[in-house]
């Protein structure tokens, strides 16, 4: 009786060892197939999910975002977590509407790069900004409606 125990115990360690290789496999074959626009190798599953999403491209790095700023560039970046139900919602409404209007909007994980929470005051996702000479002039967080979007974007002159 001790001898099958074993053997099970064994058998199932070595499933889940093989079950945690293959997973990883998959995810790096996701990360390499994909045009991985983060830069690194590291990501969380959530971000790893979306590679391949169009709602989640235009990335900016935020080495790319404060070069902008510094430079005293005008933009607009929707900062926003993969994990976040409301972001989750509010993507698929934003970036048509952006599209619709013609306004480029960067997108910045931050999940991805945790830094960008205190560097642009962030509390909490979905959070839309929009920089004018490389200052921040108006925000809009939380999730949000197209009604809202549309009259964030027309009231600030951003809508072409």
């Amino acid at each position: 009786m001790k001898k099958k125990m074993i053997i099970f115990v064994v058998v199932l360690v070595v499933l889940f060892a093989a079950l945690y290789f293959v997973i990883q496999y998959k995810n790096n074959q996701a990360i390499e197939d994909s045009n991985n626009p983060y830069g690194k190798s590291n990501l969380d599953q959530a971000t790893i999910e979306q590679l391949d999403d169009p709602n989640y491209k235009n990335q900016i790095l935020p080495e790319e975002l404060n070069e902008k700023l510094e430079n005293g560039e005008s933009l607009t970046v929707y900062f926003y977590d993969p994990k976040c139900i409301h972001c989750q919602r509010t993507t698929p409404i934003l970036v048509p509407l952006t599209e619709e209007l013609g306004i480029d909007v960067k997108k910045l994980n931050v999940l991805e790069f945790p830094d960008a929470w205190t560097t642009y005051g962030i509390e909490g996702t979905p959070t839309l900004i929009h920089f004018e000479d490389g200052e921040e002039v108006t925000r809009i967080s939380g999730g949000q409606t197209e009604e809202s979007l549309r009259a964030f974007f027309e009231e600030n002159g951003l809508a072409e």
